[in-house]
């Protein structure tokens, strides 16, 4: 399964054993359609994590727009309320980053006054975690 979307927070690094630790962040996908003749949007949230390397963690911050591949998993629990829960989240076996975050370019563009007014510019696709 592949989704894309945008960061809406920087990944997070958990710890998950003595030896493990996964990668959590947030992903926006928004849909636009027309109803009634009427021009909609809707976005969805998605949490995902990546299991393979905590090492990418810093290069996934806000506002990046990054194409996932990996599968849906459920989970279902009780909370202490008694009350039934449900999750459903992306594990996500490989990263594609399509842009750059806000973060990364407002440095890139202190640092380099060449790429200031180049924000938007799509930086090449990396599989270096993948």
């Amino acid at each position: 399964m592949e989704i894309t979307g945008r960061l809406v927070a920087d990944a997070t690094v958990r710890a998950v054993s003595e030896d493990k630790n996964v990668t959590g962040f947030r992903l926006a996908i928004n849909r636009r359609y027309k109803s009634q003749g009427e021009q909609k949007e809707e976005t969805s949230y998605v949490e995902c994590t990546y299991w393979r390397s905590d090492a990418i963690a810093p290069f996934l911050t806000k506002g990046m727009i990054v194409q996932l591949y990996g599968f849906m998993t459920a989970q279902a629990w009780v909370s202490q309320d008694g009350e039934a829960m449900a999750s459903l989240q992306f594990r996500t076996d490989e990263i594609t980053m399509l842009s750059k975050s806000a973060k990364n370019g407002d440095r890139n563009a202190k640092s380099n006054p060449k790429q200031a007014g180049n924000k938007n510019k799509v930086i090449k696709p990396s599989r270096r975690f993948n």
